[in-house]
């Protein structure tokens, strides 16, 4: 084969490899409706991963902010006893986070809130 065509085959495979993980969500992250993660996450940790400036135009009432960028840094914020609830803008964020929690304190109860918060239509608060 030629160079060009196993560049193209290569370059095609890590595309597809990046959309599928991208969209990919693994089995110990549970996806919920809006309506689901209403109905729990007062008995949990509500986490809010979005940057600052996101949060403060606006998030769920009663989330904390700990932006994926400083995840690794504030990793013992998480408590290991309640189950945390989870969301970002779309859902990516809050999926890497996830992953970043589980491997670093072990919570096997990871709620993310499907679509995002860009979906949501329940009660917010504004700074």
């Amino acid at each position: 084969m030629n160079f060009q065509i196993v560049l193209i085959i290569i370059l095609a495979a890590l595309i597809v490899f990046l959309l599928v993980r991208r969209f990919y969500t693994p089995k110990y992250i549970k996806n919920l409706t809006q309506e689901e993660f209403i109905k729990g996450y007062r008995k949990a940790q509500l986490v809010d991963v979005r940057e600052p400036r996101e949060y403060d135009g606006g998030h769920i009432l009663g989330a904390r902010n700990i932006p994926m960028s400083q995840i690794r840094q504030r990793i013992n914020e998480f408590r290991t006893d309640q189950p945390i609830y989870i969301y970002c803008q779309s859902g990516a964020r809050s999926r890497q986070a996830a992953s970043i929690i589980r491997k670093k304190r072990g919570n096997t109860e990871i709620y993310q809130l499907k679509d995002g918060f860009r979906k949501w239509t329940g009660k917010i608060k504004k700074k």
